[in-house]
């Protein structure tokens, strides 16, 4: 086995773990800034509303098309009067939480760091199919054949939510349809 074999199915290795590491990365900070956000909320997701901390529920509100983003805001006169108001918000019209339609691959970010992660797969898979050209002993095949298949279906899974639909967004509707915002 020569060492160009070793090393491109070394670096393509390192392509795929730096494509999956980038993935990894991306959805724990997204998660985590959903969290921050809505830090002392609950979700009710059968009902969709939120409730904060004092028990007060906020409803949806708006709809933005353009962000994908549902509003949820609570009343302001119960807002005003709560005792924990200064800790929560300083805004007199009610305490406002934001969920985002869409699931995380296909918020804006998640876009692109899924196209980040593959493009490092697809230079892996084209990395390994010159090496494969250039080296066609069975042993040569035996190692680079696997980390082809492998990142072949890396870059099927990880391009699949990206292609699914025409605008990249699934066919999310808001569960309260017409009641917010307006159409």
């Amino acid at each position: 086995m020569s060492a160009e074999v070793l090393l491109g199915a070394a670096y393509a290795a390192l392509l795929l773990g730096g494509a999956v590491v980038l993935e990894w990365l991306s959805r724990h900070t997204h998660n985590r800034s959903q969290a921050y956000r809505t830090s002392g909320f609950d979700y009710d997701a059968q009902h969709d509303f939120w409730v904060c901390h004092q028990g007060e529920q906020l409803w949806p509100a708006e709809f933005d098309r353009e962000r994908r983003l549902v509003r949820y805001r609570a009343r302001a006169a119960v807002c005003n009067a709560c005792p924990a108001k200064r800790d929560c918000t300083d805004s007199t019209g009610g305490r406002e939480v934001t969920r985002a339609v869409d699931p995380w691959p296909h918020s804006e970010a998640g876009r692109f760091h899924r196209g980040i992660a593959v493009m490092l797969v697809v230079l892996a898979c084209f990395e390994l199919s010159v090496v494969l050209v250039r080296n066609r002993e069975a042993a040569d095949i035996a190692v680079l054949a696997p980390i082809l298949a492998l990142a072949a279906a890396m870059a099927w899974w990880l391009a699949r939510d990206l292609v699914r639909t025409p605008s990249g967004f699934p066919d999310v509707k808001p569960a309260h349809g017409n009641r917010i915002g307006s159409e």
